[in-house]
């Protein structure tokens, strides 16, 4: 049996544009044989799904899994909105999900799990070859409570656990899991709509809160404020920024007189015991992904050899 060098990887991985652990597979099915290794990945559809691989992913699906004190979301991408109705794709994204259930939210330990035969990578490069779009599977969060409950709430939902947002929110607590669940769906709703960015002040990035201060003081500078004034402006300022985008001091959506940290408060009656928001995961569908504007009859154009 031939021995499979990293060399050979590297020159049928430049050659397909395929994965490196695909490129390995190929090579060891076909006794280092490169031609017959490029075929494999053809037959396979790695060459083929490699060739999509430049074009922007930003549609898809965002898939969220609980059970009792554990819960992921992960987000995987397509090309267009259209193949989030594909009953392949929906199928792909929550076999995703239920992987990193399993083994965890590192990506690239996701893609290598297997499932059956296949690893997921190669299960989405076989969804890219069927369906023909490029996809991704970009990211994937985890939370765990030793006691309590992980709720989820998929908000634009196509099917049961996938949409074009997802919420995972831990509650730690000795109460009722029922109770404690509900709980926490109305709160990852609360997280959907809200959008915020940290649970509570200390958990902002410094960045961003300095930032906040910059805009506030120039502001009155602006005015003509003194700078001793300013300072305490800034600081009752920062207590506004704060109710809008820390968790616990955000005005509850379900009853706008509470904040949700008092509505958990006035939760424990009816849980049976303390609660505390260990932590929540918003996922929303290609947010921070550059999407392409494309220019369809300047595309005809240049395939017709016009200009």
């Amino acid at each position: 049996m031939a021995t499979i060098t990293a060399a050979m990887v590297k020159d049928l991985r430049e050659s397909t544009g395929a994965g490196m652990m695909d490129c390995k597979a190929a090579l060891t099915e076909n006794d280092g044989n490169m031609e017959a290794a490029q075929d494999w990945l053809r037959k396979k559809g790695l060459s083929k799904a490699a060739k999509k691989s430049g074009r922007v992913a930003a549609e898809g699906l965002i898939g969220a899994l609980t059970k009792g004190t554990k819960g992921v979301v992960v987000e995987v991408n397509s090309e267009t909105d259209f193949v989030a109705r594909n009953g392949q794709f929906q199928g792909l994204v929550k076999m995703v999900a239920q992987v990193a259930f399993d083994v965890g939210a590192d990506v690239e330990k996701i893609k290598a799990a297997k499932v059956g035969d296949v690893t997921i990578e190669v299960a989405i490069n076989d969804a890219i070859a069927t369906i023909g779009e490029n996809m991704t599977l970009r990211r994937a969060a985890s939370l765990e409570v030793t006691q309590g409950v992980v709720s989820s709430y998929v908000h634009g939902a196509v099917v049961e656990g996938a949409g074009k947002m997802g919420v995972i929110v831990a509650l730690e607590s000795p109460g009722k899991a029922d109770e404690l669940a509900a709980l926490g769906r109305q709160i990852a709703m609360h997280v959907a709509a809200t959008n915020p960015l940290a649970l509570e002040p200390s958990g902002l990035d410094p960045a961003v809160v300095k930032r906040e201060k910059d805009v506030l003081a120039d502001k009155y500078r602006q005015q003509g404020k003194p700078e001793n004034v300013i300072e305490k402006i800034v600081e009752s300022g920062l207590k506004t920024y704060y109710k809008e985008v820390c968790l616990l001091e955000q005005a509850f959506i379900h009853d706008t007189g509470k904040s949700v940290a008092q509505a958990v408060k006035e939760a424990e009656g009816k849980v049976g015991g303390a609660v505390k928001i260990a932590g929540f995961v918003r996922y929303a569908l290609g947010e921070g992904i550059e999407k392409q504007e494309s220019d369809f009859a300047a595309e005809v154009a240049a395939a017709s050899g016009k200009k």
